[in-house]
């Protein structure tokens, strides 16, 4: 009995401490329960206060102060998305750049090279040529970019050559601005022959409303006493029976030391194809304006020339073994030719172009120191000209300078060769000119030149409908005993005299023979009609 009291006393104690081991452990349990959710509750709690607290500080960020309920678990509120206030802008004033149009960078920016954003100041006294240069060298990479020379900005550019052949094609010098040259000699040296020169390109323009001012006064006044000068002078003899040998040159004003006797050209362009020149002036030129040497497919218009009619030498524009080429819609007043077309030129049309002052519209000189000359196809039509020494002219060189002689009497050859054909001047307006119509076969620009006959062959001259008025004489066709001229037409030429500071001359015709096709004024009774009886027969020299 006493061991079943025990039994069960024993049984009742495992119970009783199952049972309560149970209740610990739900407890325990709901202990836990109520813990996780008290530290929810803290945290919410503690969030709640940080974000009023920054709310406080910074309302103007959150719609005027409103609290926003965070999403839930975030232990850190958002950041606000504040917009920053934009950046001052320099106050930099920038270089005028003209705008886009065609054939002007195509309109992107990234193909227009402005001067000054390469360091040009553009003040008329720092000098620019470094400048010019860096500019050209960027846009000589990309294919039809553009240089731009901005307007209301005068720039001084020493000598500076923009050269190929390497350049991408169809680079544009847009030229607004105004480009003067240097005043001093030290940066020409001992002579240099160009001063802005364009060289071996593919579709090159020059274009814009711009000058180019050579300065050249200083250049005239320093001119040597035996500098080349216009033989046709020994034609024009003043009333007083004096002949100027030299004209007054213009008043020293701009240029300091002596400049070296060799006269830079203004503006020169080599070797290049489809070369323009449009609206643009060039003035003051120390020797040429604008020269096309080995070009083929020139076209200038719209363009003018301005010096003195005083300067020496200083040509409008001076062609030179170049083919294919327009000039049209032009002004060009300066001290020698309008336009002198040199050997190697063909396929020239000139037309609607003002000459005056100058010498004319000319083709030549041609075949000095013997050598061989070859001009074809050439129209010159619808020129006015003015106040010019001459109108149109063909000059060829003789044989006639002393050092010369010696090589004639051996040879038999009186100056040069090769020959001049298919020329036509159509349509000339003169009023007061000189020498309206001149061939001269006999032409020398030295003083030791004696009359010798020249071999350069004149074929195919046609002359018609020139009119105006005349100072000295209108009509001078001197040609050469060995290779008289042939095939030369006068039609339509009315000149009329007009008596001034010069004696006047009756026409005179010297070995030239053609046709006239109507009456003139005054009757050019001198053209020896048909060809010579005793034409001598082309030779190789003569052949182009």
């Amino acid at each position: 009995m006493k061991g079943v009291g025990l039994r069960r006393l024993t049984f009742m104690f495992l119970v009783a401490f199952l049972v309560w081991s149970s209740s610990i452990e739900t407890c325990i349990a709901r202990k836990s329960k109520h813990w996780r959710q008290r530290r929810h509750a803290a945290s919410v709690s503690l969030y709640k206060k940080k974000t009023k607290d920054h709310s406080h500080g910074h309302h103007n960020y959150h719609n005027g102060g409103t609290k926003t309920k965070p999403p839930p678990y975030k232990t850190t509120p958002p950041s606000p998305k504040v917009k920053a206030p934009p950046s001052p802008k320099p106050k930099v004033k920038a270089p005028s750049i003209p705008p886009p149009q065609k054939g002007y960078g195509n309109g992107q920016q990234s193909k227009v090279f402005d001067v000054l954003h390469f360091g040009a100041k553009g003040d008329g006294k720092t000098d620019d040529t470094k400048a010019f240069q860096a500019a050209w060298a960027a846009a000589c990479k990309v294919q039809a970019s553009t240089v731009v020379v901005p307007a209301k900005f005068i720039f001084l550019v020493g000598p500076i050559s923009f050269s190929g052949p390497y350049c991408q094609a169809n680079i544009v010098f847009q030229l607004d601005g105004t480009i003067i040259a240097p005043t001093d000699s030290k940066p020409w040296g001992k002579g240099i022959l160009q001063w802005l020169e364009f060289t071996k390109l593919k579709g090159i323009t020059v274009q814009g409303k711009g000058i180019i001012d050579g300065r050249g006064s200083g250049w005239w006044l320093d001119a040597p006493y035996e500098d080349p000068y216009d033989d046709e002078r020994k034609l024009i003899i003043p009333l007083n029976n004096t002949v100027q040998e030299r004209p007054p040159m213009p008043a020293r004003n701009e240029l300091s030391g002596k400049m070296p006797s060799i006269k830079p050209t203004a503006l020169r362009f080599y070797g290049s194809f489809n070369v323009t020149v449009t609206g643009i002036t060039i003035q003051n030129s120390p020797q040429c304006h604008l020269k096309f040497d080995n070009c083929i497919g020139v076209v200038v218009h719209d363009m003018s020339v301005s010096s003195p009619g005083d300067s020496p030498n200083t040509d409008g524009i001076h062609l030179q073994n170049s083919k294919d080429v327009l000039i049209h819609a032009t002004s060009l007043a300066c001290g020698d030719d309008c336009v002198s077309i040199q050997t190697g030129c063909s396929n020239v049309y000139i037309h609607n172009v003002n000459c005056g002052p100058g010498h004319g519209i000319s083709i030549g000189s041609l075949g000095k120191d013997n050598t061989k000359a070859c001009v074809s196809n050439i129209t010159v039509r619808d020129i006015m000209m003015h106040n010019t020494m001459n109108g149109v002219r063909i000059k060829t060189w003789q044989m006639a300078c002393k050092q010369f002689l010696v090589y004639y009497f051996k040879s038999h050859l009186q100056g040069g060769s090769g020959n001049v054909q298919g020329v036509l001047f159509s349509n000339i307006q003169v009023s007061e000119v000189q020498l309206p119509i001149v061939i001269d076969q006999f032409y020398c620009d030295k003083r030791t030149c004696k009359n010798q006959t020249a071999a350069v062959a004149l074929s195919g001259i046609t002359y018609e409908k020139i009119r105006g008025t005349y100072t000295v004489k209108p009509v001078h066709l001197a040609c050469s005993d060995s290779l008289p001229c042939i095939g030369v037409t006068l039609s339509a030429i009315q000149l009329k005299p007009m008596q001034e500071r010069y004696h006047l001359y009756d026409p005179f015709c010297w070995q030239s023979y053609g046709e006239l096709t109507t009456p003139t004024v005054p009757p050019i009774a001198c053209l020896q009609i048909g060809k010579p009886p005793n034409n001598r027969v082309q030779s190789n020299y003569d052949v182009c």
